[in-house]
This record gives structure tokens, C-alpha cells and sequence, in this order.
């Protein structure tokens, strides 16, 4: 097992607590080989929900594995354009 931090933004927040799972700064146990597709399917949110991940603090692609005690951060669509500019997201 590897153990991840997970935050979530926005509407995803409310998605996951209704699910029973803490969206902030929460520490979650995960099996290896995990990718954040995966993450995703098994918080139970659709791929569409998520625009963006940040693996400690950086965009990262979603075919991008996750390492043990990595933070991960979900940000759905919906920011706005100067913000994705500012944190890096690509299709602004």
C-alpha cells in the first residue's frame, strides 16, 4: 500500500463527502501501480469531473503514477482563464 494526500476543489468536495470521503488534506492508503485515472475511478467521480491534478504542487498529467506520500489535488472545470494561466493549467 502507498499512502497519498488528497484535496479536492469546488463542487468535487461535496461529491466526495457525500461519499463518506474527507476532501481536504486527507490521507488516503492506496495499492500500487495507481495513476490518477485510477484515483479518480476509485473516489467514484466521472473523468469528466476533473480538469486538472496537481501532484505536489505541479499540473500533471492524469496517466501520471502516483509515488508514496505524494499530495494530490483535484481541481474540476470551471476556473476561470487568468487562474488557469496562473496555476499552469494548459487549455486556457
Amino acid at each position: 500500500m502507498m499512502r497519498i494526500i488528497l484535496n479536492a476543489f469546488s463542487f468535487l468536495r461535496d461529491t466526495l463527502r457525500l461519499q463518506g470521503i474527507e476532501p481536504i488534506e486527507a490521507p488516503m492508503e492506496i495499492t500500487p501501480p495507481c495513476d490518477v485515472h485510477t484515483l479518480i475511478a476509485t473516489l467514484g467521480l466521472k473523468p469528466e469531473e476533473v480538469e486538472a491534478v496537481f501532484i505536489n504542487r505541479v499540473v500533471m498529467p492524469k496517466e501520471t503514477l502516483l509515488k508514496d506520500n505524494d499530495r494530490v489535488a483535484l481541481l474540476p472545470p470551471g476556473t476561470p482563464g487568468s487562474y488557469r494561466l496562473m496555476l499552469g493549467i494548459k487549455d486556457a
